[in-house]
Formats: C-alpha cells, structure tokens, sequence
C-alpha cells in the first residue's frame, strides 16, 4: 500500500474505530507503518479527545448576562433566569446568584407552589420559618425547600462579610402544589463528589461520573456542579428531554463545541436539544460552572411574586390565603422571626 493511501485510510478508520485503528498500528504492518507520519497520528488522536461525545451534542441557543439588582432588604442578586429576557425556562422559574453583608438580608417572606435550591458558594445563611424549623448552611450546604401549600420563612447572613450563593426555584406540577413544606438539608461534606483527568463534580442532585445524589427531586431535576482544571474537558450526559442550561461561576469556557464563543462568568447559557453537553477549558485558570436541568412539566405558569400556580383564580386564593392566615398559611397570624 502507498504510504499517501495508508495515511488516508488510518486516518478514516481512526474517525470510525479508534480503538481499532490503534491495534492496527500497534499490531505492526512492517515498513507501511514507518512510512505514516508521527505528527498525524498524534494530531488525529488529539481531535478525537477534543471531539464531542454524543450522537447529539447540545450547543447553546441563549447567552442571558445576569444583572445586578436589590431585592429583599438592601440586599444584591444578579437575577438571570425571572428576567424579561428569559422570564422562565420550564420547569425552572428563577435563578440568583446573591450577595448579601449584614444588616441586609430577606426578612419574612411567603413561598407557595414551588420549591427552591440555596446553595452556599461562601459565608453563611441563617433560615428560620413559622413551623418552628430553623438552620445554618455554610460554605458548600445546600438546602432544598418545597414551598408546597405555604410557608413563610426568612434567610438572613449568618456572618460578617459577603455571603454569596445561587438561589433556584424549580416549579412543581399541579398535583403538588399544595403538598406539605418539606426540607432537604445536605451539608457539604455529605455531597457525593467524583474526580478524574483535571475534572471534579458535585453531585447536588442526579447523577455524573457514577456517583448519585441523595436528594429526592419532585421535579426531577439535575444539579452538577462542576470545576475544570486548564485544559482540562467535560462530558455530561443529560436526558434527551429534559430543559438545560449552565450557569458560569468563575473562569471561562466552551460549551456544546470547539467552536463556540467562550462564555465567563455570571452568564446563563441555555441549551439546546440533544444526549448530553460537552465542555472544554482551554484558559490558563479553573472554569466553574453549575450544570442544571430538569424534566418540563408543560403546565400553565401563573406567577404573582412568591406566589406560582396554574391560573389567575389560584393566585387570587393564595394571596387571600397568606392575608387571612388559613389554608397552609394558618401559623402566619402569630409568627415573626427572631433576629
């Protein structure tokens, strides 16, 4: 064989067939073998580490920048997802990133018909709700509240300083919104972890590198965050069906292909269809970001505030609810929170 016709042949195989076209070459194929340049058989098994890994690789379809905005009392978020420009992304409603030094904080509050994620990224939070419930997450803790038929709560900086994390909301169906509030509460050390060429993953909810949280999703949803060392690359499987989107933390980095613009911090990158998402760092610097996704639930979505329900007349009846103290709402009428 011609060594111009072998190089174009091995070079299609390792396309097909790596694991193949490398028992051929290490098989031997006398002086053909020498005749095959080093540098392209480097340069093809390069292009194949680099390549996506799935049949339908998910790119991105939205950049949303979070801004910056107050909410609660003196405190700053940069809302990404609940804004006009991505008002809400079935089955997600709303993400902050927030940042939040004492005094400021999110003093009583109502929640109805959804649940949300906090996730600590630094400092401390302090929540304490009228059903007598109350905890600190720190650093790397997560809680997973569901609102259900009502609660009222606050989430006040437990310590000096900024204190940042994401906040999530995560919709729930219409046959649990009116559920009992539950809590799940997992403290950072407790967070199944996976590590592996230049990769870690935090398993907040779901399931990445063969370790599975324990946290029960309503919605089933999930919550991966990872960190990418320089040069170092990602590939995530994510149900065909569901609704994804990451959120970049620190860094910056390629998402869906090689060729994509990169995207850094506080950017919401919504994706699109497909078997999974693949990520590349090729910075000098650690790239973090939270991969988020879930299954749609292909509901109406009437929202007033903290208050998320199905139609107008249930939006009526929660408000009158959390006014009047009944119907979930029956503790409210006596309850403050204790500084």
């Amino acid at each position: 064989m011609r060594a111009a016709a072998f190089q174009k042949s091995l070079v299609s195989l390792f396309h097909k067939n790596p694991t193949l076209a490398s028992a051929v070459i290490k098989g031997g194929l006398g002086s053909s073998v020498s005749d095959f340049p080093r540098n392209i058989f480097r340069a093809s098994c390069h292009t194949m580490s680099q390549d996506s890994q799935f049949e339908s690789p998910r790119t991105v379809v939205k950049k949303v920048l979070a801004k910056q905005q107050k909410e609660g009392e003196g405190a700053t978020v940069r809302r990404s997802i609940g804004r006009m420009e991505l008002r809400n992304l079935d089955p997600f409603l709303m993400l902050d990133e927030f940042y939040v030094s004492p005094p400021a904080g999110f003093p009583d509050h109502p929640h109805r018909g959804f649940e949300t994620v906090t996730y600590m990224l630094q400092g401390a939070f302090t929540h304490q709700d009228f059903a007598g419930h109350k905890g600190t997450i720190g650093t790397g803790d997560v809680q997973w509240m569901t609102a259900g038929r009502g609660i009222i709560h606050s989430e006040m900086p437990a310590t000096d300083g900024v204190n940042k994390g994401l906040q999530l909301w995560i919709n729930l169906s219409s046959r649990d919104k009116m559920i009992e509030p539950r809590y799940q509460e997992l403290p950072s050390e407790d967070i199944p972890t996976a590590e592996a060429d230049g990769v870690e993953v935090r398993v907040i909810a779901g399931e990445s590198m063969g370790v599975r949280s324990p946290v029960y999703t309503r919605t089933p949803t999930m919550y991966l965050d990872f960190t990418l060392k320089p040069r170092a690359q990602a590939h995530q499987p994510i149900p065909e069906d569901w609704t994804a989107f990451l959120y970049v933390i620190e860094g910056e980095g390629l998402f869906g292909t090689l060729n994509s613009p990169p995207a850094g911090a506080h950017n919401v990158l919504v994706l699109g269809k497909g078997d999974g998402l693949s990520v590349w760092n090729n910075g000098s610097k650690p790239l973090r970001f939270v991969l988020i996704a879930g299954q749609p639930l292909h509901e109406p979505v009437v929202q007033y505030g903290p208050f998320v329900m199905n139609s107008q007349a249930q939006i009526d009846q929660a408000i009158d609810d959390y006014q009047y103290a009944k119907n979930g709402f029956e503790m409210a009428k006596h309850w403050r929170s204790q500084s």
